[in-house]
């Protein structure tokens, strides 16, 4: 066995012979390891905001519909149908689910938005003040003013919206917008605040107004809405919440679908799992590069020990053991890389976990799959991840090695000794 015998005090022993060639491989094999975990960190940094600002900013983790509702988003199908349903009785159902933080009901309409001479599209959207902003993001981006008050003719709207129609706080717009019973609505309303998202589509299209004023303008009744939104704990729970949800609601047979953010936006989802395949890509392509620097060391360190080699073969050590011991002179320098890499890359981790360091002088914010992601290096912490690239650490040392072992067990141990 390689843990039992001289083999480790050996190869430990070898390591100090050539103390700066050994420092200088196993700096490059420890910032190798920092390289993995860093870029690891930060490409599931990148894919977690990316689904936290995809999901937050507004769409939500979970969202409930009738069955008829997308993707035409035709304005009677509302849930429950023509006859609607007991919508805060469903929220309280959603909202009950152990993954779900909070849930909101939701009008939506598509009109034209009006002031003066100038006029824009825009998608209304009617929204419970007093739920929304445990949902969604949007009404914490207020700029300027507030957002509306429940029962009220006030409106919300993006600051790009707000900037064609040349528009402020208390100026009056007004929204003419095709009813649910084939009529045109239309009413004058009142500017209580302008919102920033960063996101150009929110920003110059949507109008946040309380739902009940909504319902009236198209013509819905209180109990018909087109959409209940929940924020889930942590993303990656929406799937099994809302299987649960849609079991625990089927006796009310209402007709409805009830969709994770993996069903409504599944480009977030193929990026993330492309990511978490490239994690091993990663981790190949750095250590297979590092498995030359190793190999070079080993090949000049047992090189230099021929006629060592040679003396131990001749007195009958077998060429196993030789293997053996460059074996354990190879993992005791990936031992030492990994104690390195490790008191390195931890504090390096968290500080970029709790401080990421601000990029913007490099570059701005960007849009990213309908995601706002922020000029910083932010990473997420995956000690699993950790613990396998140590393990690949290990592993580019030993593969490194053993073609030097190989070559050091067939030293012909006459002609080395007489100096052929």
């Amino acid at each position: 066995m390689l843990s039992s015998g001289p083999w480790w005090r050996i190869g430990w022993r070898n390591l100090g012979r050539n103390r700066r060639r050994t420092a200088i491989t196993a700096a490059g094999l420890a910032f190798g390891y920092l390289a993995v975990v860093v870029l690891i960190g930060w490409m599931d940094g990148l894919t977690a905001e990316m689904i936290e600002s995809g999901t937050s900013t507004f769409a939500s983790q979970l969202q409930v519909h009738d069955q008829e509702y997308r993707p035409e988003r035709k304005i009677y199908d509302t849930i429950g149908g023509r006859d609607g349903a007991d919508v805060y009785s469903l929220v309280r159902e959603v909202a009950a689910d152990p993954a779900i933080v909070a849930a909101t009901p939701r009008v939506y309409a598509g009109g034209l938005v009006s002031s003066g001479e100038s006029t824009t599209a825009g998608i209304l959207i009617g929204i419970d003040p007093d739920l929304e902003p445990q949902v969604s993001k949007l009404l914490r981006s207020v700029i300027d003013g507030r957002s509306p008050r429940i029962d009220t003719r006030e409106i919300l709207i993006g600051v790009e919206m707000a900037r064609q129609l040349g528009v402020g706080l208390g100026d009056e717009i007004i929204l003419v917008v095709p009813a649910a019973d084939g009529s045109m609505g239309n009413d004058l309303y009142s500017v209580s605040g302008i919102f920033r998202s960063g996101l150009a589509e929110l920003d110059a299209t949507y109008a946040l107004m309380p739902i009940g004023s909504l319902q009236s303008l198209v013509v819905l009744s209180t109990d018909r809405v087109h959409e209940i939104a929940a924020a889930t704990t942590d993303p990656w729970l929406a799937t099994e919440a809302a299987a649960r949800i849609a079991e625990r609601l089927a006796p009310r047979e209402l007709g409805i679908e009830i969709e994770p953010w993996t069903r409504l936006r599944p480009e977030m989802l193929d990026y993330a799992q492309l990511a978490d395949a490239w994690n091993g890509v990663i981790i190949f392509i750095v250590f297979a590069i590092a498995i030359f620097g190793v190999a070079n060391t080993m090949l000049m360190a047992t090189y230099e020990r021929r006629r060592e080699f040679a003396v131990m073969l001749a007195l009958g050590t077998s060429p196993f053991a030789i293997v053996r011991t460059v074996l354990a002179e190879a993992l005791s320098l990936g031992a030492i890389s990994l104690v390195l890499g490790a008191l390195i890359t931890t504090p390096i981790m968290f500080w970029f976990y709790k401080a990421p360091p601000d990029l913007g002088w490099f570059y701005g914010d960007y849009t990213f799959f309908g995601a706002l992601i922020r000029p910083q290096l932010k990473v997420t912490l995956n000690p699993p991840m950790w613990v396998w690239t140590a393990l690949a650490l290990l592993l580019t040392a030993v593969l490194a090695s053993l073609y030097p072992a190989a070559r050091a067990a067939r030293v012909p141990p006459a002609d080395t000794l007489s100096g052929l």
